[in-house]
């Protein structure tokens, strides 16, 4: 009587199966959780882009702002540029100016808000190459965006205090390092009005233009999961077809 040959064991392939196409799954649904909040934000801060502008939140109210209520805020009020060194932060383009597409730098300079308070302003964009006008003296009537500070990545280079120059929009930091004073607001503002004779630094107006490929990339890996699951059924038959009758 012949011996059975035992049967390739499929518990291991199964197991592996199944983590990876459930993994596969996961990451379908996360980019379609994404999709959807990626659309909230667009349908709020476009609102927020094109609402009028309103005065700038007092100090008092300044810790109770956030990133996900306030930032993008447009805002209108009068101020006056301190005579300090001004700071530079690194661009390669901008995903929310279309104007904005070479390399260059968007020059930060703090302001004075009514009485003390002090504000960071980012005056706009110099081309590289090109050269900023210095800030106007006296008080102005400043119009822009309420900005959050962005933190920096694993890869992010340090700040050059010595050129001014920085690699993430981190207001905070350039005033510890020129030595702009302590008591900052906890936001910036990205200017949009008004425009310096020479032209530079150009502030400009922002517009929503976030990426939204998260609906191409749910179907990638939906796509993944249904071929590893249909190349597991192939191997499976032929592992059954392969295996010795008793």
């Amino acid at each position: 009587m012949n011996e059975m040959a035992p049967r390739r064991p499929i518990l291991v392939p199964v197991l592996m199966t199944a983590v990876i196409v459930a993994g596969l799954l996961a990451l379908g649904v996360w980019q379609l959780q994404r999709r959807t909040e990626k659309h909230a934000l667009i349908a709020a801060l476009s609102e927020r882009l094109a609402a009028q502008p309103a005065p700038l939140p007092p100090h008092a109210e300044w810790g109770h702002l956030t990133r996900d209520h306030d930032e993008f805020r447009r805002v209108s009020f009068q101020a006056a540029f301190k005579t300090v060194p001004d700071a530079k932060v690194y661009s390669s383009g901008s995903p929310l100016r279309a104007d904005v597409t070479g390399v260059g730098v968007f020059v930060f300079q703090p302001v004075t808000v009514g009485a003390a308070d002090t504000v960071v302003v980012d005056r706009g964009f110099v081309p590289e190459g090109g050269s900023a006008e210095p800030a106007p003296a006296g008080p102005q009537q400043l119009t822009g965006y309420l900005r959050f500070p962005e933190p920096a990545g694993w890869l992010t280079p340090a700040g050059n205090v010595e050129k001014r120059l920085w690699f993430v929009r981190d207001p905070l930091a350039m005033a510890s390092a020129l030595n702009w004073g302590n008591d900052l607001a906890p936001f910036y503002i990205a200017l949009e009005a008004p425009a310096p004779r020479s032209g530079l630094p150009k502030p400009g107006p922002l517009e929503v233009r976030l990426k939204d490929d998260h609906l191409q990339y749910a179907i990638t890996w939906f796509g993944l999961a249904l071929a590893v699951t249909i190349a597991f059924w192939v191997w499976l038959r032929g592992a059954r077809n392969a295996a010795p009758q008793p």
